[in-house]
């Protein structure tokens, strides 16, 4: 049987809004015992997902500037986590890499994400676990592009 919602797009987004964004913070929080910032996380998440990806792919992947996502490489290489390596099919290409340490930070942040949020879905009731496993489809549709 098709049930419709009960309340508006709005309403649900005033509620789903905060909660999303409190979730968001605990997961922050867990990234950031490990010593590096959430954006710097997500900076070597998406080098670990397809190294040797440029500056200006990573840029334009994160939705700023290449200057401004310089910096924020520098400190990362500074720290031993990627490198820049020059191509050597196109000498003018340089891409980035996760060093062994930058790859073990990326494993590290995900499993203490994956953990902390487990133990919370362990504490719910078997419905409410039901609910959430069963919203996954529709939470993930809300991060495509519309068409």
């Amino acid at each position: 049987m098709i049930r419709e919602a009960t309340r508006s797009p709005l309403e649900i987004a005033e509620e789903l809004r905060p909660a999303i964004l409190r979730l968001a913070r605990k997961l922050r929080r867990e990234t950031e015992a490990l010593g590096v910032t959430s954006h710097q996380a997500a900076l070597l998440g998406f080098v670990f997902a397809r190294p040797g990806l440029s500056l200006r792919e990573l840029a334009d992947a994160e939705g700023i500037s290449p200057p401004s996502l310089s910096g924020h490489v520098d400190r990362l290489e500074a720290a031993g986590l990627l490198v820049r390596v020059r191509s050597t099919d196109d000498r003018r290409r340089v891409g980035l890499e996760l060093t062994k340490e930058g790859r073990a930070v990326v494993r590290r942040v995900r499993a203490r994400r994956t953990t902390w949020l487990a133990e919370r879905l362990a504490g719910l009731s078997d419905d409410d676990r039901e609910r959430v496993e069963a919203a996954l489809p529709a939470l993930s549709a809300l991060l495509e592009e519309p068409r």
